[in-house]
């Protein structure tokens, strides 16, 4: 995965982390209305928990089928990339 992703991936288990430490510091409070949006909110975590995890996996996927489909183009794309910097770096 590259680095946006699992930035983003991180965050949002740290999201996750922090609502589940929320439902458990209201699960004290009373009220129809509290335990209601309590209910929600967990129902919408477990959802995000799925579709991050989907997503991610899905992604990963199709990385990988792409670089196998294309490992020549990869490595010529390395290798002229290595080749500009090498010119960059001599002319200094």
């Amino acid at each position: 995965m590259n680095a946006p992703a699992e930035k983003f991936v991180g965050d949002v288990r740290i999201l996750a982390a922090d609502v589940e430490e929320l439902i458990k510091a209201t699960a004290a409070q009373s009220g129809e209305k509290l335990a209601q949006a309590r209910a929600r909110v967990q129902t919408a975590l477990a959802s995000a928990k799925d579709t991050v995890v989907l997503q991610s996996r899905e992604t990963a996927q199709a990385a990988d089928q792409y670089v196998h489909q294309n490992a020549w183009k990869a490595v010529g794309i390395s290798a002229g990339l290595a080749l500009l910097v090498g010119l960059l770096i001599g002319r200094r």
